[in-house]
C-alpha cells in the first residue's frame, strides 16, 4: 500500500511561489506515474503536471506550463511541484497521485491513479 502525505501549500499573493511537496511510502513496484492534480469546489480535479519514475516523461496542463516544474527526489521517495508566478486562478486543493506503471498514460484522468494524498490547499490573493 502506498501512503503519500502532501504539504507545502499556504497563501501567497498573485506573483509568488510555492514548492508542495508529497512524501512517499509503501513503494512495492520499481516505476510509477506521479502526477499532481488539484481541485476547485464544484469542480471536477484536474491533472496539472506527471512524471514517470525513472525516466524522462514529464507532462503539463497548458494552464501551468512555463509555471510550474514537477520534479522527484528518488533518495527521500519525495515529489515536488514548484510553483511560480502563481496566480489566483490557481487556487486548489492540490493532491499528489500515483499508480505503478511502465508508462504515464492519460495523466489528466484520476481514474488512472491508484493512490492518493490527502490535499494541501493552496490560496493566491490578487
Amino acid at each position: 500500500q502506498v501512503t503519500l502525505v502532501e504539504s507545502g501549500g499556504g497563501s501567497v499573493q498573485a506573483g509568488g511561489s510555492l514548492r508542495l511537496s508529497c512524501a512517499a511510502s509503501g513503494y512495492t513496484s520499481t516505476r510509477y506515474c506521479m502526477a499532481w492534480f488539484r481541485r476547485v469546489p464544484g469542480k471536477e480535479r484536474e491533472g496539472v503536471a506527471a512524471l514517470l519514475t525513472d525516466s524522462r516523461f514529464v507532462y503539463y496542463s497548458d494552464s501551468v506550463k512555463g509555471r510550474f516544474t514537477i520534479s522527484r527526489d528518488d533518495a527521500k521517495s519525495t515529489l515536488y511541484l514548484q510553483m511560480h508566478s502563481l496566480k489566483p486562478e490557481d487556487t486548489a486543493m492540490y493532491y499528489c497521485a500515483a499508480d505503478a506503471r511502465q508508462f504515464c498514460m492519460g495523466v489528466r484522468r484520476e481514474i488512472n491513479y491508484a493512490y492518493w494524498g490527502q490535499g494541501t490547499q493552496v490560496t493566491v490573493s490578487s
